[in-house]
């Protein structure tokens, strides 16, 4: 099968290394792709959220199936567009989209069905939120803009005057165009986060292993917060109790809340939780692989990623096994100084050959690079992604951090605690 993955980030480089292990992948490419995806795969240089020159150009160029792998082209319908083009595709249609790309759309979701998640109530307006929230007068105070925010539209407020500032920021800056039209203000929620990444055909629903992500910039979860410098799988909070509580409670109710709203949804659902004191809750739902997320997942995968894709299409899953192959894995992100707020580009990067560590001990995922006069650059906020898999959880993290420290470029910025509240979850 000749194959295309939408997207440019370390999530599409860790789908594109998955599929190339198939048997079933003949050609791959990349659209737009990046400059260490172009060691995997073919690039051309297509915005990923200019779906009618993506259809037109998996149309000209005759793929047999297409993976969709980030939020934006999604939420504008691309997986529409290819199926009315005759193409298959890999995501959910934008009406299933929603669950991600309108924050309101998922919380009603979730009061209307019952789904365990944080108190909430919706506004149009900063006046009217901010005297809710000072009615309230309970800190920290959770504001999410309504849209897609690249990850970034969610704020902990610790006081009203940070609320005040936070209500300005969205709905009157417009820091996040069209997305901040609308407000979610939530109680804020304790406990252990996860990540649970699930495939689904619209009735069958397979979870991937659990994960555990590190948002924040700095050492010590300090700093401001970024789409994620670093995870681990699986995580030792999730353990089988919960994960069954989580099927009966969150999972399966929100594929047939999806299928009773006309909307099922298939791809990839992935489930933020919070294990709070009253059980497990959702922080928010996503569309799609999450990154980094999928930089420590996919490779515990066991079985065929395209026939599993396949399978999610076409309605087969409950007969297509997915699985864990028993191991751990930590990805730790190399940065550029001064993410996620201004940084630098264009910078060159040292130590790899073919976008690898020469004699490997861990798989480099590009999130930012770009080729620059035949020299690996740096080309984002988060660089790389450096995942090392092994028998134990601090094997990988040794082994990730040993890996990291032989790739340079200047301004690097990494944290140096990535997996360290599992591994104390396990002792």
């Amino acid at each position: 099968m000749k194959l295309l993955v939408v997207g440019g980030g370390g999530r599409e480089h860790a789908i594109i290394k998955k599929l190339k292990e198939s048997p079933l992948c003949t050609e791959i490419w990349a659209a737009p792709g990046n400059g260490g995806i172009a060691c995997d795969a073919r690039c051309r240089e297509i915005p990923a959220t200019d779906i009618e020159a993506q259809a037109a150009f998996a149309k000209e160029e005759g793929f047999d199936y297409v993976v969709v792998a980030p939020d934006d082209p999604l939420a504008l319908g691309l997986v529409d567009k290819l199926a009315g083009a005759g193409i298959p595709a890999f995501g959910p249609s934008a009406a299933a989209a929603r669950i991600e790309a309108s924050k309101v759309f998922s919380k009603d979701l979730m009061k209307k069905y019952g789904i365990p998640t944080a108190g909430y109530e919706v506004f149009g307006e900063p006046g009217a939120a901010l005297q809710y929230i000072r009615e309230k007068g309970v800190y920290p105070v959770v504001i999410k803009a309504d849209g897609l925010a690249l990850g970034k539209g969610v704020l902990i407020c610790q006081s009203e005057a940070e609320a005040a500032e936070g209500l300005k920021e969205i709905m009157q800056d417009k820091k996040f165009g069209a997305s901040g039209d609308r407000v979610v203000v939530e109680e804020f929620l304790t406990g252990p986060e996860v990540s649970v990444l699930a495939f689904s055909d619209g009735v069958t629903l397979k979870p991937m292993v659990s994960s555990m992500d590190h948002k924040r910039a700095l050492d010590g979860d300090e700093g401001l917060n970024t789409g994620g410098m670093g995870t681990v799988a699986p995580n030792p909070y999730y353990t089988e109790e919960i994960a069954k509580v989580c099927m009966d409670t969150i999972f399966l109710p929100t594929l047939r809340a999806m299928q009773a709203e006309g909307c099922p949804f298939k791809g990839c659902l992935y489930f933020g939780l919070m294990l709070t004191p009253g059980g497990p809750k959702v922080i928010e739902y996503n569309c799609r692989f999450g990154d980094p997320e999928t930089q420590v997942v996919l490779p515990l995968l066991e079985g065929d990623l395209l026939e599993i894709m396949l399978a999610c299409t076409n309605g087969t899953l409950a007969d297509t096994p997915v699985a864990a192959s028993g191991q751990s894995a930590a990805c730790v992100v190399l940065a550029s100084g001064g993410y996620p707020e201004h940084y630098e580009k264009g910078k060159p990067i040292t130590g790899l050959e073919n976008g690898q560590l020469p004699g490997g001990g861990a798989v480099v995922y590009h999130a930012g690079t770009a080729q620059k006069g035949g020299q690996l650059v740096t080309a984002g906020g988060r660089v790389l992604g450096v995942t090392a898999t092994a028998p134990t959880l601090e094997q990988a993290i040794e082994k990730a951090y040993a890996a990291s420290g032989r790739i340079g470029f200047e301004g690097l910025h990494r944290r140096a605690d990535i997996g360290r509240r599992a591994l104390a979850a396990l002792n």
